[in-house]
């Protein structure tokens, strides 16, 4: 929604995990870090091009760990690591886990998605958020428009 409003492009990063990343979670089997850092360099080559072209991208992207969102912050070329300062932002919609629970069955059940449900938990315990990073966090049980508002004004202020 928010692509289509600033007129940018949307990449899924699930459209990006490999086939044996699909069949691992398909199987029950929780991501290594083995398996998701290949993942997350091909999603910051990606976003990348698009900033070298002057585009606009939003990433829809379970970046769990610190690690895994330095790694995509170094898609802006201007970037110095660790700093934080970068043209890639991150918003963090956040709800609780069963309502994650609820969507990503529905998601699952509608073809739109491989990982079942059990899976979260997992990934819900290697989510950590450093406050240092500014990452802006967004309360997503409010209505989809009203969400979509709150981040278009946190990331692309008048």
């Amino acid at each position: 929604m928010l692509a289509e409003v600033i007129n940018g492009r949307f990449l899924d990063a699930d459209d990006y995990h490999s086939q044996s990343n699909k069949d691992k979670m398909k199987n029950g089997i929780p991501l290594t870090d083995e398996d998701r850092i290949p993942w997350l360099e091909t999603l910051r080559d990606a976003l990348r091009v698009s900033l070298v072209n002057g585009e606009t991208v939003i990433l829809g992207c379970s970046a769990l760990k610190k690690h895994y969102r330095e790694i995509l912050r170094c898609a802006d070329p201007n970037y110095i690591p660790g700093s934080y300062v970068c043209d890639v932002k991150f918003v963090m919609l956040s709800v609780g886990a069963e309502v994650l629970a609820a969507r990503l069955e529905k998601r699952a059940a509608e073809g739109k998605h491989f990982m079942p449900a059990r899976l979260l938990q997992s990934q819900l315990e290697l989510l950590h958020i450093d406050e240092c990073e500014g990452i802006y966090k967004v309360d997503a049980s409010l209505d989809p428009q009203e969400t979509l508002k709150i981040v278009q004004a946190l990331v692309m202020p008048s």
